[in-house]
């Protein structure tokens, strides 16, 4: 356990400056938003370029490892959809216990992954962003649509946004450049390296300044169904399927890592987009990154 809470407790450090950052409001109101689209579009991209492009990830079981991650997040997707009636939600905070549920904080899925098996965890990691972030885009979508809060206008737009995905783009790049056996050559390797080591970091705190402890308040059984299935439900299945498929010790501590992550806080934006219900996203947000501080290194020592 000691060895666990080692390895994430620094990254919950960096989420907690960030929520102090944000509470105190420094540096400004706008130098966070900046900030976060760095990250994301340049930052976190580099990272996933560099890391796939130049990994083994042969070494990686791919389809073992697709089974667990994306077998259990399609099934939870479709128990929710037929279960929509019996958690008596409007369609809006429907649609954002769904993302609560299906998203996960890859900054730090990705920075957990390298704090507990280094490069190894790292090029796991990175293989679980390529299978995860298109799937977990694609159902999302899909409820917003199937719910009826997606307006026929903004369709169009919620697939051209998946399809520039500055993540799927860069995990699409950084796959190319290792199958081709480009590479990053040279300079251009290093620079983007030294690009991406920023992103992790920067990330952690981008994501404490995004919590919102207000929006907790009023949000009753929504944001408790959906912390039990994202922190509790979400990473027992992912245990029991990578036991029964026989994933090894690392691609079973990162599938469960990613398993047990709180909910992404890009998912607050797709809420707003998309007709969801903004301000239970953000309780779900803020709650599960909350929790998850004690959830996330118990699952971890119980698998290892």
């Amino acid at each position: 356990m000691s060895g666990v809470t080692g390895a994430l407790g620094p990254l919950f450090l960096l989420i907690l400056l960030g929520a102090l950052l944000g509470w105190r409001r420094f540096p400004g109101s706008d130098f966070w938003p900046a900030m976060e689209r760095l990250i994301y579009f340049l930052l976190f991209p580099a990272m996933l370029i560099s890391t796939l492009a130049t990994a083994n990830v042969a070494q990686v079981p791919v389809v073992r490892l697709a089974m667990v991650l994306m077998g259990t997040m399609t099934l939870f997707a479709l128990g929710l959809w037929c279960a929509r009636h019996r958690l008596a939600l409007a369609p809006p905070a429907f649609t954002s216990v769904l993302q609560g549920t299906l998203r996960f904080n890859t900054y730090v899925g990705v920075a957990g992954a390298a704090a507990l098996h280094g490069q190894a965890g790292a090029t796991v990691a990175a293989v679980a962003v390529a299978l995860m972030v298109p799937l977990a885009n694609i159902l999302c979508v899909s409820g917003f649509i199937a719910a009826g809060t997606l307006g026929p206008s903004s369709l169009g737009r919620s697939l051209a946004a998946l399809l520039r995905n500055p993540l799927i783009l860069a995990c699409v790049l950084g796959i190319a450049l290792n199958v081709t056996g480009i590479g990053l050559p040279g300079w251009l390797g290093s620079a983007v390296e030294l690009t991406g080591r920023a992103a992790l970091p920067l990330g952690l705190i981008a994501v404490g300044v995004a919590l919102r402890p207000s929006a907790l308040v009023g949000s009753g059984h929504a944001f408790w169904s959906s912390a039990m299935l994202k922190l509790g439900a979400t990473p027992m299945v992912v245990l029991a399927l990578a036991w029964l498929i026989g994933l090894d010790p690392v691609s079973r501590d990162i599938a469960l890592l990613f398993a047990a992550l709180p909910t992404a806080t890009s998912a607050y934006i797709l809420a707003r987009q998309l007709g969801g219900d903004a301000e239970l996203m953000a309780a779900l947000i803020t709650g599960q990154t909350l929790l998850a501080m004690v959830t996330l290194p118990a699952w971890m020592a119980l698998a290892s």
